[in-house]
């Protein structure tokens, strides 16, 4: 069980920058995604607490928002845990679920832009461009950071608050980082450019193309992401 003295890692490091939920929110989804909280591990809120020296309320802030991406799971009479890695078959279903949300986000995004949030979207594509690609959770998390503030200002765009929920809920870009751990960002090079030709066909005022746009983007991302899973189960393979 997580949240033991012994076995914990240094947690107190983290809990430097921003407001205490957040640090700890940070702390916590690093050590999921770096693996140093394995699937299935169980969270200790009292033994969070103790180990990150904070209260109860930012512990379940943190676990609260992470069980909202889907990296932890909660059971009645068993707590929190972290989730196990997706299957092929639930990336696939993740997948779908993009691709029915975020071609309409884009579509109803391009009306709403204006030049402030089209600059907002343009800076998400040069921190892509510039960020590292390593295999490790700090080499990668700029580049995943920009990648889904990109995707999240579009369904904001849409002012919808049905599609931004739905868009909320989805977790598919935590999911799918969490696949990276170890092999870094294998399409940097073709999101930005899928991301930079969304983006253009939005200045130009063209919903519609927006729209067909994010839909390739979504179906070559399935074909990707499928393509990281098998590389992760080869590497988890391996080092059994």
């Amino acid at each position: 069980m997580i949240g033991l003295e012994n076995d914990a890692p240094d947690a107190s490091k983290f809990i430097s920058r921003k407001s205490l939920s957040d640090s700890v929110y940070d702390a916590l989804l690093e050590h999921v995604m770096q693996g140093e909280y394995p699937p299935e591990t169980a969270l200790n809120i009292d033994a969070l607490a103790r180990d990150f020296g904070v209260s109860h309320t930012p512990i379940r802030e943190a676990l609260a928002r992470l069980e909202s991406t889907g990296l932890i799971t909660r059971a009645a009479l068993r707590g929190y845990r972290v989730a196990p890695f997706l299957s092929g078959e639930e990336l696939s279903d993740l997948m779908d679920a993009r691709a029915a949300i975020e071609p309409a986000n884009a579509f109803f995004a391009t009306a709403r832009a204006s030049a402030v949030n089209l600059e907002e979207l343009s800076e998400t594509v040069r921190q892509m461009r510039g960020s590292a690609r390593g295999g490790t959770y700090s080499e990668m998390s700029e580049f995943w950071f920009a990648d889904e503030t990109f995707h999240r200002l579009i369904a904001e765009l849409t002012d919808n608050l049905f599609l931004i929920s739905a868009y909320n809920t989805l977790g598919g870009h935590v999911q799918r980082f969490r696949l990276f751990a170890g092999l870094g960002v294998t399409d940097a090079d073709s999101a930005i450019d899928e991301h930079d030709a969304i983006l253009e066909a939005m200045i130009a005022g063209e919903g519609e193309k927006a729209r067909l746009l994010m839909a390739e983007h979504i179906g070559r991302v399935n074909v990707r992401v499928q393509a990281d899973r098998k590389a992760f189960v080869v590497k988890e393979d391996s080092q059994k």
